[in-house]
């Protein structure tokens, strides 16, 4: 409860509008005591100002605190509502993009000739993949146990023993494309990269090299290219599988593509080595595996990579496509 104040002035009511003014209430909320009604004096002589105690009324403050707390509910029901609004809005909105380019992705694919990806020719690619992938990881695998076993017998002091040496076969020789060939097959990405662009209505500008083992680089700059790099580059990955369909259907030799913007595939692979590496602590120091977030196999190469040379957690992927993961489990020998 508030304390009393006092009020002076040449009469009572001259008092009462005093407080009345400074705790900008009404007369009737109030609460005051008349210490001295005062005094007009004799011929100006004697004059005491009348005095008052005054506060406001214990009801007052509750009444005040209740209109103040609803305010308070309704501004913070407001501002939720109007949050809602527009996330319901956004997502309305990347909904019908998605939409609008799924719908401009098949007219090109329908006006380009391109199959709407088989389930043959998408068991064909998946399968061509996983083989890459499982040869790609026995070789890493059987490095990594060789560098344990060897690191293991240098920390314990033993002489390793003589091992049986075996050459490994090597690997078929990509063919080396002819430049013709090569400014055949840019103009052929570039041509329906634009038309994918021109449906989308997006202006973008496109550099493509080839690099080692048959690669062909794809380099788009724009003002839009968030649109094209999607949530976590999902958009991007699949304009590189179209444009992968459409450079090696009926060829010889594969071509592989790479497409990227504003360097977010370089970022990327930052961000998901940074991710191994801290995942990789969180197994040691907690002693049980970790599974990671459903990625596809340009980024689970990235993770097995990061942690292909850490002595104690070893990788693995587990279930199909699109939901394959990448497990980080603890070695046998971790300690």
């Amino acid at each position: 409860m508030a304390e009393y104040r006092e009020f002076s002035a040449k009469t009572v009511s001259d008092c009462i509008t005093d407080a009345c003014m400074t705790f900008s209430v009404t007369s009737d909320r109030l609460d005051y005591e008349v210490v001295s009604e005062g005094s007009s004096g004799f011929i100006g002589l004697g004059v005491k100002p009348a005095v008052i105690k005054a506060r406001i009324k214990e009801e007052s403050f509750e009444t005040l605190e209740a209109a103040q707390a609803e305010i308070t509910a309704a501004e913070e029901a407001a501002r939720k509502e109007k949050e809602e609004k527009e996330a319901a809005e956004k997502a309305a909105k990347r909904e019908a993009e998605r939409k609008e380019n799924a719908e401009r992705a098949a007219a090109i694919r329908e006006r380009e000739g391109i199959p709407t990806v088989t389930e043959e020719d998408e068991r064909a690619f998946r399968e061509r993949r996983r083989q890459e992938r499982r040869e790609r990881e026995n070789r890493g695998r059987g490095r990594r146990d060789r560098d344990d076993r060897r690191k293991d017998r240098e920390e314990r002091f033993e002489p390793a023993p003589v091992e049986e040496v075996r050459e490994e076969k090597p690997a078929k020789p990509l063919r080396e494309i002819p430049e013709e060939e090569k400014a055949q097959l840019i103009a052929q990405a570039e041509s329906f990269l634009k038309d994918v662009f021109a449906s989308m209505k997006i202006e973008a500008t496109i550099s493509s090299s080839f690099g080692a083992d048959n690669t062909l680089n794809v380099d788009l700059a724009g003002e839009e290219m968030g649109i094209l790099i999607g949530k976590r580059g999902q958009t991007l990955d699949s304009l590189q599988y179209l444009t992968s369909l459409v450079l090696n259907k009926g060829t010889e030799d594969y071509i592989r593509i790479k497409i990227d913007t504003e360097n977010y595939r370089s970022r990327r692979k930052e961000t998901l080595e940074k991710l191994a590496r801290n995942i990789a602590f969180k197994v040691k120091r907690g002693r049980r595996p970790v599974s990671l977030e459903p990625m596809n196999p340009y980024e689970r190469r990235i993770i097995h990579s990061a942690l292909q040379s850490d002595r104690y957690v070893t990788t693995h992927s587990e279930g199909e496509e699109p939901y394959r993961k990448v497990v980080v489990t603890l070695k046998n020998n971790g300690r």
